[in-house]
């Protein structure tokens, strides 16, 4: 070997030692950045006419894909128990602790108490006021739990909207990414970081819905959510997809999708927008499940619940100086109940203005609401019958409350447990998604950069280097040498 040819050699050796070095001190300083893939050196022989050395190919970014695709999997999972639970916990703490007096089974319980206080002394005008005080007391609470759960829907359809616009930006940013990298490959570039750039837009979109990620030629991505549905895919298409949604505020009890709530459109063609769809398994099915799933269900249960307490009430009931078209002791918005419309009456139920605690009408409650003037200040027949009328098992005329014939306090001790145990429910399924997209998430990072095993290869790097300058070194020497000759 020629003393030209060592001296090419141990350059070629020196520029590849100096080109890992600064991937090793990129890695090092990345080890703790999200989405960042681990480099290294893609090396091989050179064969230059009787010259040696090495050849610097390119870089690779070495990602494990299997557990990123699970990974990204697990964080739509995440998403979606992460906002059932807040669904869930939400409603449930506006119902409040069944053993507190706030609560919707403590305010039935106070209104009990009341009316058998009453009862036991009818001529007690502050019984009967406090009657009054605790009939509105648990109506309010129907009237704040309805809006609290229209406030939790129309939130869904918010954050819906706010989704698909994260959705669509993101497919656009990851199709301009596949064009940046492509071009990169093409001029002999690096795209390792606008690898790194991909894949963070796309993990920060991956709670959203189920995405899998496919290689294409020349560094290009296509993306799919996890039915199959083509989000993106430069083989099949330029551009990515177009997903739309028209959102709608406020969402009132009676709004249904397909009415007057929008559902999901791709690329200008309806899908199925529940959580069954093309679409879910994320943070976005999680929201049209409580937009059009578990709100309505909730809603229909409370509704359920006070048209029962309506027309225990009503004429026909206890109170006998109603006419057939008069209000009851609870009201629609202070009308007499329709029952072709019971939808949202939860947000609409009322005491009866002529019993209002803080007029001076309150006798009503012990003489009836028709009554002309007062009768004998001890009669307690009619505070009695309200209790009885609780009391009795009734069938109920709302469906969401089945058929078997109950009192109005376990219909209320229903609705309590039925929440509770969704509650519950969601804590467990988020809990066991947690605990799974953490493992996931560790895998990952267990995967990447050591920086361990990077200061021992930066070592080597240091030994290589010596070695080709040493060699540089020794050619200076003889070429000084024989130019002394």
């Amino acid at each position: 070997m020629s003393l030209g040819s060592a001296l090419s050699n141990a350059l070629s050796g020196l520029t590849a030692n100096s080109r890992a070095a600064g991937l090793v001190a990129s890695n090092i300083a990345n080890a703790t950045t999200e989405s960042y893939g681990r480099r290294t050196l893609d090396l091989s022989s050179r064969a230059l006419g009787s010259s040696g050395g090495v050849l610097v190919d390119g870089v690779t970014r070495n990602v494990d894909t299997a557990v990123l695709a699970d990974r990204r999997l697990s964080d739509a999972q995440s998403g979606f128990a992460d906002e059932m639970q807040s669904f869930a916990s939400r409603i449930e703490t506006l119902l409040g602790p069944t053993d507190t007096a706030g609560s919707l089974v403590g305010r039935y319980a106070a209104l009990e108490t009341a009316l058998l206080s009453a009862a036991s002394d009818p001529s007690s005008d502050q019984r009967l006021i406090l009657v009054a005080q605790r009939a509105e007391d648990f109506v309010t609470l129907l009237n704040e739990t309805s809006e609290e759960i229209q406030a939790g829907r129309t939130d869904a359809d918010r954050t819906i909207a706010a989704q698909v616009d994260r959705l669509n930006s993101a497919l656009t940013r990851v199709s301009e990414l596949n064009i940046a990298i492509t071009d990169s490959l093409v001029r002999d570039g690096d795209p390792s970081s606008l690898m790194d750039q991909r894949q963070r837009v796309i993990d920060e979109i991956s709670d959203i819905v189920p995405l899998r990620s496919v290689s294409r030629e020349m560094g290009a991505i296509a993306l799919y959510a996890a039915s199959g549905t083509i989000l993106l895919d430069p083989d099949f298409h330029s551009d990515p997809a177009r997903i739309s949604f028209a959102p709608q505020d406020p969402v009132t009890a009676a709004m249904r999708l397909g009415g007057v709530l929008s559902g999901l459109e791709i690329n200008d063609k309806p899908i199925n927008s529940s959580n069954a769809g093309p679409l879910g398994g994320g943070s976005l099915g999680a929201q049209f499940q409580i937009r059009d799933v578990v709100g309505p269900e909730m809603q229909a249960v409370l509704d359920g619940i006070a048209r029962d307490l309506i027309e225990r009430f009503a004429p026909g009931g206890p109170d006998i100086t109603l006419a057939a078209t008069d209000p009851g002791l609870f009201t629609d918005a202070g009308t007499a109940f329709d029952p072709l419309d019971e939808t949202g009456i939860a947000g609409r139920i009322a005491l009866n203005a002529l019993v209002d605690p803080l007029g001076s009408d309150t006798w009503r409650l012990r003489d009836g609401l028709g009554a002309v003037t007062q009768g004998p200040v001890g009669e307690a027949r009619l505070l009695q019958g309200y209790s009885g009328a609780l009391e009795d098992l009734v069938s109920p005329s709302s469906s969401a409350l089945g058929t078997g014939a109950q009192s109005f306090a376990k219909h209320v001790a229903d609705f309590h447990a039925v929440i509770a145990a969704a509650r519950l429910r969601a804590d467990g399924e988020q809990s066991f998604s947690s605990a799974q997209n953490t493992a996931l998430k560790e895998l990952e990072l267990s995967k990447g950069v050591d920086t361990d095993a990077e200061l021992q290869e930066l070592l080597r790097i240091e030994q290589h280097y010596a070695a080709n300058a040493r060699v540089i070194s020794v050619v200076d020497d003889l070429l000084e040498k024989l130019l002394a000759i």
